[in-house]
């Protein structure tokens, strides 16, 4: 079975129950436990929080856009020390520039978060009211080997509450854990298997509830591999300053474009040959094409085929993202102070 077929299998399986391992699966699982606990030795716990960027980043004219941010120690920033180089400031900071209005950027990443704690974050994210909201998630999952059906089930709710609430949403796929150096063989195999077959099924559950998917796979491998003391955190795990400044260059134009503010103009996208294909194909091909985001389309007037949801995988130009300034950004208000209860008994 081709990775479109296990994509669509496990889209279906969180649809309607079912995706367990297969019997080989679970025997890998078994054999290969000892080594992921290696794994996890050498990696070593995360230790602190990442900085808080929450509040107003940027600049212009009429109300601010409201982003909100979900997911993991990748969405919340893990690893840097100043927030102006977390993923959430980096986008909220290149959509101000672009939309010509101030973003106001609520995170609620955490880290350490799998697929089964968007629920929570959700419900503190709707109380935003955000516009186009942002997520990355599925590195935790694949590490503590979560069930994919489980993870995009999971997803596919955030996904549609997020647009039940009236957010654009885009989700970053799971990046792929091959690149991770402490990761030894032939473990480092079998991660970058099974983060590429999440992404795909990911990308095929986000694309049915009405979101965009970017795949951000192995977009910073070659960087990683090159460069791994610029470009990882001091834990060897989570990407540096550097590596989180790349990934929100390849994030940043689908935000953008969510909500009508990318340049198409100049910068047009780039479709595939075969512009329009089943989500599950369209899935497949972003998964082996980093950069790659999928959103849904018709094909006369028709959003749905013989074979699924009609998607397109295209390719935006990463945009730079400008350096934010500690100066364009307003914190959030206090929230009010609750007056204080006393025993009338």
């Amino acid at each position: 079975m081709g990775r479109a077929g296990r994509a669509r299998r496990i889209a279906v399986a969180a649809a309607y129950g079912g995706g367990g391992v297969s019997a080989a699966g679970a025997l890998l699982y078994g054999l290969l436990n000892e080594q992921a606990k290696r794994a996890h030795r050498n990696v070593g716990p995360a230790r602190g929080v990442p900085p808080d960027g929450d509040g107003q980043w940027g600049h212009g004219d009429g109300p601010p856009v409201r982003l909100a941010v979900l997911g993991d120690s990748g969405a919340a920033g893990f690893g840097v020390q100043r927030a102006i180089e977390t993923p959430g400031v980096l986008i909220a900071s290149g959509l101000s520039e672009l939309a010509g209005r101030p973003v106001r950027l609520t995170n609620v990443a955490k880290v350490g978060a799998t697929s089964s704690n968007l629920p929570d974050q959700v419900r503190r994210a709707v109380a935003a009211s955000p516009e186009v909201a942002l997520i990355i998630i599925g590195t935790n999952d694949v590490k503590e080997r979560m069930r994919p059906a489980d993870s995009v089930r999971h997803l596919v709710d955030a996904v549609r509450a997020l647009r039940a609430a009236g957010a654009e949403v885009v989700v970053g796929t799971c990046p792929d854990l091959g690149t991770i150096r402490p990761v030894a063989q032939p473990l480092r195999t079998l991660a970058r298997y099974w983060s590429r077959q999440l992404a795909a099924a990911q990308t095929v559950a986000v694309v049915e509830a009405g979101g965009v998917t970017v795949s951000l796979g192995d977009i910073l491998g070659p960087e990683f591999l090159a460069r791994p003391a610029e470009m990882f955190s001091p834990d060897r795990f989570h990407p540096s300053a550097e590596g989180y400044a790349a990934a929100a260059a390849v994030l940043l134009p689908s935000v953008c474009a969510a909500l009508g503010a990318w340049p198409e103009a100049t910068e047009p996208v780039r479709p595939f040959r075969d512009r329009a294909r089943p989500v599950a194909r369209a899935a497949a091909r972003a998964a082996g094409h980093p950069g790659t985001e999928v959103a849904p389309t018709e094909v006369a007037g028709q959003e749905r085929g013989p074979r699924g949801r009609w998607a397109v995988p295209l390719r935006r130009r990463p945009r730079p993202v400008p350096e934010p300034s500690e100066s364009d950004h307003s914190p959030p208000p206090p929230e009010p102070s609750r007056p204080q209860q006393t025993d009338s008994a």
